[in-house]
Order: structure tokens, then C-alpha cells, then sequence
């Protein structure tokens, strides 16, 4: 039987897993916020004109 004060608070309160919440990382601030709205600006623009070319070239024929 274990006693009212074991470890497993303080094994929580330490692991590795939980720590990586508390720290501020600026290289992933930027991946996430800047450079995902440059890359999706990017790709919506390429499909759009990709679309276009489509239309242009090979016509609408009803």
C-alpha cells in the first residue's frame, strides 16, 4: 500500500512532455503564422491562374 505523499505529483509536475507547452518558441510563431498565410496566398493564387489558363487555352465549349 502506498503512502498518502508519493511521487507521482512531483513526476508530473517535471516530465518532459509538459514543459514544451511553458516555453515560447519564435521560429515556430513564425512557421505558423507568417509563412502558412504566405504559402496559402501562394497556392490559391497558382490554382486560380491555373484554372485561367485552362479556360484560355482549351475554351469553354458548351
Amino acid at each position: 500500500m502506498r503512502g498518502s505523499g508519493g511521487a507521482w505529483p512531483w513526476k508530473l509536475k517535471s516530465s518532459a512532455g509538459l514543459r514544451w507547452k511553458k516555453r515560447f518558441n519564435l521560429h515556430l510563431w513564425f512557421v505558423d503564422g507568417i509563412l502558412f498565410k504566405i504559402v496559402s496566398a501562394f497556392e490559391a493564387f497558382v490554382l486560380i491562374s491555373t484554372l485561367c489558363a485552362f479556360f484560355l487555352c482549351c475554351g469553354c465549349h458548351f
